[in-house]
């Protein structure tokens, strides 16, 4: 088991740097960001019709855009500051003023078949031209308004601000089937969220010259929970060349199941995660794979009465996230059959199937831009143990990752959710070196 450094890692530590010019060579969400959709986002009068917007596609494929959309201005510092502030976000290092958009753009879904998804994109007051982008990827939420675009000075939208604020071209996917995108979210499919994050980034770049920038070729990644599996299934994808411009410059995933099969789920069953977060992911783990992958004929199999004929339909992204405890038992026992319990400890054919992808995060590729791993001490949803196994992957293959425990955190009673804010003041920090490397080139 590795030893979790300080935030602040020795200088042997790798900077984020930007890649040679060369050929080129994702666990889950365990958050539920909030239990209202207080703060949701409306169109303004600088909404951009799809047929202005359309002057700046990359033709009709993957990442052209739909629509653009300003959301909001926050002209100074002081007003950032303000904003993340109310979020909890307070430590935030703050250098410029933001503004906000909603981009809508054409994507594919799990099979490759053509849909859309939205997501906010965010850039600094009085900044260079061009400038360094961060991607997002945010942790779960139960209702399509739980989502970076759809909620102002809220919990999962100021960590996209905040890199804004920094100095970068900042990108939040919202995910398929969140935000303003048709359909049911397929909750802890890595190669969806893959493509609607690389695709985003490529809808931002296609809209940064209506906003006087340009986007540079590296990409700093990071994400919270759901996001943070995200965040390495989008790494990977850059690496791999998934894209022609865009290149990964560095890797900060936060509080992760990134073996969510292997460490994270045995650890729920075993009661070793805070009791209501166990039922809700278990609820949501069962029904969420079972719609891509085939794990149930009917829920009566996995759930027990009365949840059986009430579950599934909490998780179709028009319940929040208090419906969702009202509406699921206070434990373990009382929601699953014995068959839904034996299934997630010894899962079989599409269920273990869709494990094996998500629990490959870590472990099928070699990172050649920096990594750093970001937990926090006493994590109750995302146990620390999925951290250390990524780690140990990473150092296999021959990356050494190291291991930011950013404390006993807390944010509103969870030191899960601590995690991302006190993570997102760090890495701006770190990323921070990146801006400075493009301002002075």
């Amino acid at each position: 088991m590795p030893v979790p450094t300080s935030p602040n890692p020795p200088t042997a530590t790798r900077s984020p740097r930007r890649p040679r010019r060369r050929g080129a060579v994702l666990c889950c969400g365990l958050l539920l960001t909030g239990l209202t959709v207080a703060g949701t986002v409306a169109p303004t009068a600088h909404a951009q019709p799809a047929a202005q917007a359309s002057a700046f596609h990359e033709g009709r494929g993957r990442g052209s855009l739909v629509s653009a959309e300003r959301l909001y201005t926050l002209a100074t510092p002081r007003e950032v500051t303000a904003e993340l502030t109310a979020a909890g976000f307070g430590d935030v290092e703050v250098r410029h003023g933001v503004v906000a958009y909603r981009l809508e753009y054409r994507t594919v879904d799990p099979h490759g078949q053509p849909t859309t998804a939205s997501g906010l994109f965010a850039v600094p007051l009085g900044s260079p031209v061009r400038l360094p982008a961060v991607s997002f990827a945010h942790g779960t939420g139960s209702h399509k308004d739980d989502s970076p675009s759809m909620r102002r000075g809220a919990f999962v939208s100021a960590p996209v601000i905040a890199y804004a604020a920094a100095g970068a071209a900042s990108v939040g996917p919202d995910y398929l089937g969140m935000g303003t995108g048709p359909g049911l979210h397929p909750w802890m499919d890595i190669g969806s969220e893959t493509t609607a994050s690389l695709d985003m980034l490529r809808a931002a770049r296609a809209f940064a010259p209506r906003t006087g920038h340009l986007l540079e070729r590296e990409v700093l990644v990071t994400g919270f929970s759901q996001g943070a599996s995200a965040a390495l299934g989008l790494g990977r994808a850059l690496e791999a060349g998934a894209d022609r411009w865009f290149r990964l410059g560095a890797l900060a995933p936060v509080s992760g199941a990134y073996d969510f099969g292997g460490t994270e789920l045995p650890a729920l069953l075993a009661g070793e995660l805070d009791p209501k977060s166990s039922v809700l992911y278990a609820a949501y783990t069962l029904v969420a794979f079972n719609r891509l992958h085939h794990v149930y004929e009917e829920p009566g199999e996995v759930f027990r009465a009365p949840y059986d004929r009430t579950v599934e339909a909490l998780f179709d992204g028009a319940h929040t996230g208090e419906q969702l405890m009202r509406g699921t038992p206070g434990t373990l026992d009382a929601l699953l059959t014995e068959h839904g319990r034996d299934l997630l400890a010894r899962p079989t054919g599409g269920l273990a199937a869709a494990l094996r992808e998500t629990d490959a995060v870590c472990t099928d590729w070699i990172p050649r831009a920096p990594v750093r791993l970001y937990v926090a001490t006493g994590d109750e949803q995302a146990v620390t143990a999925n951290t250390d196994r990524c780690r140990t992957a990473l150092l296999d293959n021959g990356v050494d990752a190291p291991v930011i425990d950013v404390g006993a955190v807390d944010h509103r009673g969870s030191r899960h959710l601590g995690s991302n804010v006190a993570a997102t003041s760090a890495i701006v920090r770190w990323f921070g070196e990146s801006f400075g490397e493009s301002r002075g080139r």
